[in-house]
């Protein structure tokens, strides 16, 4: 997998993309103009960065995504599950549950989820 290690303006960029993909590189410019305060130039070198990563994909002039915001995020949470906690989901859980308590409905998602993962 891709280096998916993003700072906080290139994850900012990336849900520009996500959000209104398949986008104009020549719109995308615009865009951050606009919500990012970015020249030209910077645009371009993030976007050439992300596209390297392996993320997105610019393509006559159309930006894509080739991983979705979903598997970025999952791939970011595995890793993170990987790294902190030698790959131990229960470790994880029992972690993030010793200082946040959750819901009875957020304990029956989860009892769901499972369950659907047991089956299959």
């Amino acid at each position: 997998m891709a280096d998916l290690e993003l700072g906080e303006v290139q994850l900012a960029f990336a849900h520009i993309i996500w959000d209104r993909e398949p986008v104009g590189s020549g719109e995308l410019v615009k865009i951050c103009e606009k919500e990012l305060n970015w020249k030209k130039p910077t645009t371009y070198t993030v976007l050439r960065k992300l596209c390297e990563k392996g993320l997105f994909k610019n393509e006559d002039g159309v930006v894509t995504a080739v991983l979705s915001r979903e598997e970025f995020n999952a791939s970011r949470s595995e890793r993170f599950v990987e790294d902190a906690f030698d790959g131990s989901l229960p470790a994880f859980l029992a972690a993030f549950m010793s200082h946040k308590k959750i819901s009875s409905q957020e304990v029956e998602e989860i009892q769901r989820m499972i369950e659907t993962y047991k089956e299959g």
